[in-house]
C-alpha cells in the first residue's frame, strides 16, 4: 500500500492507494486560516503539523493499518514556514500563499527594475504570492525569526518541507517543484540563487535542501504517526502532484484544479519553453534527474468563493447548496461577482485589486449570485486558457468544486472546449501516491496505472446556458482594478 499525504490550504487530506490504484482508506482534517488584518492570511503552523498526524492516524485506520510500501507528499505551494532547528516549534505564523501584506514590497522591486530579471531567472513575476518576499518580512519583522537565523538554528522552507521535517525526525528537504515556486531558485540550474538570495535577504543555511521530486526523498521516523523507516518517495506541490495524478504527461496536456484557488499547469516538456506573457514558467516535476517543465496560469479565488457564500454571507448551508440554488435560474439576472478577494492573478497580476459584484437590480436573488459565483469561476479559467492556450483542446479537471455538474457546464460552454472530469476526484492526492508509487516499484509504468483507472466523463460544450459575455465579465473585472492603493 501507499500512503498519500496531501495538505492543502483547506485542511489535510490522506489516501490509502493499493496496488490496483484504487483507494481504500482516507482521512481528513481541516484547517484555520486567520485574517490579523485586510489582506493578511495566516495559519498555525503547529495546527498544520498536527492536521497532517491526525489524517494519517484516520487514512490507516480506514485502510487497517496495513503495511506501507511508499508515502508520498503534496501540499499547498508558496506558503511559508519558520521554525527552529532545535526546538522544531514555529517561529511565527505562517504567511499562506493568498497573504498581500508584501505588495508594496514587490512594487518597488518592479519600479526599481527588478521585475525583468526575476522572471528571467525563476520564471515567475515578482508578487506576494510566492515565498521570497514572506521570509524577508518574517526576517524583518519577528524577532524571534531573526534571533534564530543569527544562532544558525532558523529553517525556512514551504509547507512541504516543514511536513516532511515532522515525519522524517528534522530532514530539511524541498522538491524541486515546490523551490521552483519560492522566487529564490534559478530555474535553469535548479539550485538556490546567490542573488536572489542576498536581494531577500536570506540564508543559504536556513533553506533545504533541493531534490527530485521521485525517488527515496527521506524515511519515516518514531512519533510521526507512521511506522518508522518508511520510504518517502514521492513529493511535489499541490498542482504539479494533481497535473501527474491526471496522467496529463504529455506536451500541451492542461488540467485545472478547483481547490480554494483554480490552477491551470500545461505540460511544456523538457525544455524550459519560452516565456509568456501573464503566465508562469515552472518546474511541473523532476524524476531521476530529467525535469519536465510547465506553464502556469494561478486564479486566487475559485471554491473560495462558494466558501465566502456559506460562510461569510450565509447564503447557504453547505457547498452543494450552491448548484442546487443555481439552477433554480435560468441566469444570474446580469449579476458579475469577481471574486479579487486576493488580488488577480493570471492573467491580470493586480495584488490591489479587489473583489467586486456589479449589474445589481432589486430583481437579483440568493440564486443568481450562487449563478454568478460558478460564472465567475469558469470565466477566470477562460481568463488564462485565452492566453495559455486559445485552441479547443480538452480540459482536464478535478478538485472539490468539479464536482459541480452545473460548473463544469458553464466552463465547457464559456471556454468553448470539451471538459474532462475524472471518476476520482482526489487527483492531486493520487499524483503524489503515483510519483511514490512508481518509484518504489509499486508499478512499472504510467501505462500500468491508467490501465486500473475507472473511465472519465467527457462534458462537451453544448447550448446556451445564460451565463453573461466574455466583454461583460471582463467590463467587470476592469471595475475591480487597483481598488486598494494602499495595499
Amino acid at each position: 500500500m501507499i500512503l498519500a499525504i496531501d495538505q492543502g490550504t483547506s485542511g489535510t487530506a490522506a489516501l490509502v492507494v493499493a496496488p490496483d490504484a484504487t483507494v481504500v482508506g482516507q482521512g481528513r482534517v481541516p484547517i484555520a486560516a486567520h485574517h490579523p488584518r485586510p489582506g493578511w492570511v495566516e495559519q498555525d503552523a503547529a495546527e498544520i503539523r498536527r492536521s497532517v498526524q491526525r489524517a494519517v492516524q484516520l487514512a490507516l485506520a480506514d485502510a487497517g493499518d496495513p503495511p506501507l510500501a511508499a508515502v508520498g507528499l503534496t501540499n499547498q505551494r508558496e506558503t511559508a514556514v519558520a521554525w527552529d532547528a532545535v526546538s522544531g516549534r514555529p517561529l511565527a505564523p505562517a504567511i499562506v500563499w493568498q497573504d498581500r501584506r508584501t505588495a508594496p514590497r514587490c512594487e518597488a522591486l518592479r519600479t526599481a527594475g527588478w521585475g525583468a530579471c526575476i522572471e528571467s531567472l525563476t520564471g515567475l513575476t515578482v508578487d506576494p504570492y510566492f515565498s521570497a518576499t514572506a521570509y524577508e518580512w518574517m526576517l524583518a519583522n519577528h524577532d524571534p525569526v531573526r534571533d534564530a537565523a543569527a544562532r544558525g538554528n532558523l529553517r525556512l522552507g514551504t509547507v512541504d518541507a516543514w511536513a516532511l521535517w515532522n515525519l522524517t525526525g528534522g530532514a530539511h528537504v524541498t522538491d524541486v517543484s515546490n523551490a521552483s515556486r519560492t522566487m529564490l531558485m534559478d530555474l535553469g540550474t535548479q539550485a538556490w540563487c546567490d542573488e536572489l538570495l542576498e536581494l531577500f535577504g536570506v540564508p543559504r543555511q536556513a533553506l533545504p535542501t533541493i531534490v527530485d521530486s521521485a525517488g527515496e526523498i527521506a524515511r519515516t521516523a518514531e512519533g510521526s504517526g507512521i511506522a518508522p523507516g518508511v520510504p518517502i518517495t514521492g513529493l511535489a506541490g499541490d498542482q504539479q502532484a494533481a497535473l501527474f495524478g491526471h496522467l496529463a504527461h504529455a506536451p500541451g496536456d492542461t488540467k485545472v484544479t478547483y481547490g480554494t484557488g483554480g490552477f491551470l499547469l500545461q505540460v511544456a516538456g523538457e525544455e524550459r519553453p519560452a516565456d509568456v506573457e501573464g503566465l508562469l514558467t515552472t518546474v511541473a516535476w523532476r524524476r531521476e534527474h530529467r525535469v519536465t517543465f510547465a506553464r502556469e496560469g494561478s486564479v486566487f479565488v475559485a471554491g473560495a468563493l462558494i466558501q465566502w457564500l456559506r460562510d461569510g454571507l450565509g447564503l447557504i448551508a453547505e457547498a452543494g447548496e450552491c448548484e442546487v440554488r443555481a439552477r433554480r435560474v435560468p441566469d444570474a439576472a446580469g449579476a458579475v461577482i469577481v471574486p479579487a478577494f486576493a488580488g488577480l492573478g493570471t492573467p491580470n497580476w493586480d495584488p490591489r485589486a479587489r473583489g467586486v459584484i456589479v449589474g445589481l437590480t432589486a430583481g437579483v436573488t440568493a440564486d443568481h449570485l450562487c449563478r454568478a459565483a460558478l460564472e465567475a469561476i469558469a470565466h477566470q479559467i477562460a481568463d488564462v486558457l485565452d492566453v495559455m492556450d486559445p485552441s479547443d483542446a480538452p480540459l482536464r479537471v478535478d478538485g472539490g468544486a468539479a464536482a459541480s455538474d452545473l460548473l463544469l457546464e458553464l466552463q465547457a460552454a464559456i471556454a468553448g472546449r470539451p471538459v474532462i472530469r475524472p471518476a476520482q476526484l482526489e487527483t492531486t492526492a493520487l499524483g503524489a501516491a503515483y510519483l511514490a508509487g512508481l518509484a518504489a516499484g509499486v508499478w512499472g509504468s504510467a501505462e500500468e496505472i491508467r490501465r486500473h483507472r475507472p473511465p472519465d466523463r467527457v462534458i462537451e460544450p453544448c447550448g446556451d446556458l445564460g451565463a453573461v459575455s466574455r466583454d461583460m465579465w471582463r467590463a467587470a473585472v476592469d471595475r475591480a482594478r487597483r481598488w486598494a492603493p494602499d495595499a
